[in-house]
């Protein structure tokens, strides 16, 4: 078996055997992996509680709709309105609990001054529930 040496074979060995220090590395790189605790993500999702009694789901809330014709004229569940009646509705929908939703939907040729007249009215109101509704009829203009 050829083993390595010096120049001369009564000198000794320079070179330092490294087989002891990497399986001494590699014995602590094993323990080191299974003491690390496993890494977890978990949500916490807080589920409702089966109470026992089969009580029925709220009922559906009142849903309004404003929408804006071509010419800028509003209109409240199918019925023309202007600006300060709107805000009366907004507000005793408001009231209502639960609230209901508002369905917002402008037609694609209203000026922008009056959608943003409208728009700016709802959320002087603190209306909360608010969805805009028909943006599938602008699909086409981008």
């Amino acid at each position: 078996m050829a083993m390595s040496a010096g120049k001369d074979d009564g000198e000794p060995m320079m070179e330092m055997n490294t087989t002891p220090l990497i399986d001494v590395m590699l014995v602590l790189l094993i323990m080191l992996i299974i003491t690390i605790p496993a890494q977890t993500h978990a949500v916490k999702v807080d589920l409702p509680q089966n109470t026992g009694q089969n009580t029925p789901p709220p009922v559906e809330p009142q849903k309004n709709k404003i929408t804006i014709d071509p010419q800028g004229l509003i209109y409240w569940n199918g019925s023309r309105v202007d600006q300060v009646t709107l805000r009366q509705y907004l507000d005793a929908s408001v009231q209502i609990s639960p609230e209901p939703e508002l369905h917002f939907q402008p037609d694609p040729q209203a000026r922008y001054e009056v959608v943003d007249s409208v728009l700016a009215t709802i959320k002087r109101s603190s209306v909360t529930k608010l969805g805009f509704v028909g943006n599938e009829q602008y699909r086409n203009d981008f």
